[in-house]
């Protein structure tokens, strides 16, 4: 442990088994970059395989265990289980998507479901398949990737802050369950971050999602990140409830100072 470590007292997180959902980019795939090096294990998770995979050669095979498929599905929940993905110290439940930016009258139903069965119904199912383990430890520690569109709903993106408002309250009732239990529950909810999250939102119209972040300086996966690894390395006695950032160019949603 270095010096500044010991100095705020920072807990160390080599004893640790990581499950990392929503692996393959962005803040799930910054977040394992970071961790591997500090956890003992790392489990992650993501739909391509092959991102998967060059993932886990850069970081040990035998850090790093993989697994490919789509967690709206309950069969593919079931394979994670059989195969010991739930049973972790810690759970990073970063996967989630937006898809669309269409009023309500006009938005796609598809689009909806999309967002509710990855956002809402996977991400509450993976913290219930995670929870036996850590309740039989009697200790661990779930980081759910909310939004500041968790607080401050926008125009056409209803279903979308919806659901990432839904993830919050979820956490925050889960929060109040395992408080006797050593079990910690923190939220992050980021402002603009320049990931995939908007060339997913537009359907892989990469002009469409380039033009979210032009004249401005966003967050990135990494930065994220380390609000992740902040929260994990609190001392056992603290619980950070949530991390809301945005970065210094965003006021608020949709006020963002540009610089052209």
């Amino acid at each position: 442990m270095t010096a500044i470590a010991q100095l705020l007292g920072l807990h160390t997180l080599e004893n640790e088994a990581i499950l990392i959902t929503g692996a393959s980019s962005g803040i799930g795939e910054a977040s394992a970059r970071l961790l591997a090096p500090l956890a003992r294990r790392l489990f992650l998770v993501a739909r391509r395989q092959d991102r998967l995979e060059a993932l886990q050669r850069e970081l040990g095979p035998a850090k790093v265990a993989i697994l490919a498929g789509d967690l709206t599905q309950v069969d593919f929940r079931e394979e994670l289980k059989q195969r010991g993905f739930f049973g972790v110290d810690i759970l990073i439940n970063n996967a989630g998507l937006a898809r669309g930016l269409a009023n309500v009258a006009e938005a796609s139903s598809v689009h909806w479901q999309e967002m509710i069965d990855l956002n809402i119904t996977a991400a509450f199912a993976v913290v219930k398949h995670c929870l036996p383990y850590m309740q039989e430890q009697q200790r661990g520690h779930i980081v759910n990737l909310t939004s500041i569109a968790a607080h401050h709903s926008y125009a056409r993106g209803s279903v979308y802050c919806a659901s990432k408002a839904a993830l919050l309250s979820f956490a925050q009732a889960l929060r109040s369950e395992l408080c006797a239990e050593n079990i910690r529950v923190s939220n992050i909810s980021p402002g603009m971050t320049e990931t995939e999250f908007s060339l997913v939102r537009f359907s892989g119209d990469a002009a469409q999602a380039a033009k979210v972040y032009d004249q401005v300086a966003p967050l990135t996966g990494l930065d994220i990140a380390r609000q992740i690894v902040w929260a994990l390395a609190q001392p056992p006695h603290i619980n950070l409830d949530e991390i809301y950032l945005t970065p210094l160019a965003q006021g608020e949603i949709g006020k963002i100072a540009r610089k052209g």
